[in-house]
């Protein structure tokens, strides 16, 4: 009988210490939750390598000097209508939400055409690439959907978050001060 006491006991305590591992195992395995914790729609991990970007002044853009820091990206064709200068307003005071760490962090539009120079002088520090054709630019930012979104790009180059078309810059702000806080980059 003590014996029998002995196993069962034993048995018991095996049980407490495995029940977790199970537990998570099924959870992983069969329960997806319906919502993440951030905001932007995660984009397949692909690296941005458009070709053929000029800079405003029709030299060679030099995407190279953007690596190490996070870039808030709009894509834009045609002028600047009223939804990239929201973007661009979004952008900019997301950025300088960011307190501190907003050296870690740059602005970048790629569209057709340079901004126009009110436009311009309203959003200093903001980096400009022009394009010449739209399928230069390479997937996922060739494709119809991606004009005038925001995009978000690790340090590394590589496109993480997609925003939608007129995106909440408080959630926004949300996602990158997240990013920030857990990044060893960047």
């Amino acid at each position: 009988m003590a014996v029998k006491r002995g196993r069962l006991k034993l048995l018991l305590i095996l049980a407490l210490f495995a029940a977790p591992f199970l537990l998570a195992d099924l959870a992983f395995q069969y329960w997806k939750p319906e919502r993440f914790g951030n905001y932007g729609e995660l984009v397949e991990a692909v690296e941005l390598r458009p070709a053929g970007l000029q800079a405003a002044d029709g030299s060679p853009f030099d995407l190279a000097s953007l690596r190490g820091k996070w870039v808030l990206l709009l894509v834009q064709a045609g002028d600047c209508d009223d939804a990239c200068r929201q973007n661009l307003y979004l952008m900019r005071q997301v950025r300088q939400a960011t307190g501190r760490e907003q050296g870690r962090i740059e602005r970048l539009l790629i569209a057709e055409r340079p901004l126009a120079g009110e436009l311009a002088t309203e959003h200093v520090g903001l980096k400009q690439a022009r394009y010449g054709k739209l399928a230069a630019l390479g997937s996922p930012l060739a494709g119809g959907d991606a004009l005038g979104r925001v995009y978000l790009v690790d340090p590394l180059g590589r496109l993480v978050l997609r925003y939608p078309q007129a995106p909440d810059g408080s959630r926004m702000l949300k996602d990158v001060q997240r990013l920030l806080k857990y990044s060893q980059i960047g």
